[in-house]
């Protein structure tokens, strides 16, 4: 059962390399805060399954200043949906905790 379903444009974070999210709407945001309390495994990071299309992964949520999360969209699942940056997709999550 999916926690949250959004849809959003993939966009692209910088750093050492290249790392493709998605982040989450301001209503999604609210819950995910009030749910992290109780899943988090450390600096705020929140574990999900996720699935855009027919392809499901793992990944954690990174909180991003204090406002959203951004949910990692690995590069196996870009391949498999066709997804490049820029598009919009829609995922579902589902908190494991």
């Amino acid at each position: 059962m999916d926690d949250l379903e959004f849809t959003g444009e993939v966009v692209e974070w910088r750093g050492p390399a290249p790392f493709h999210f998605l982040v989450t709407p301001p209503e999604e945001s609210e819950w995910l805060r009030e749910v992290m309390r109780d899943v988090t495994y450390g600096w705020g990071m929140i574990p999900v399954t996720g699935r855009i299309g027919q392809t499901e992964f793992s990944t954690s949520l990174w909180p991003r200043k204090g406002v959203a999360f951004w949910v990692p969209v690995k590069d196996s699942v870009r391949r498999s949906e066709g997804i490049e940056l820029g598009d919009v997709v829609t995922v579902s999550l589902a908190v494991r905790g």
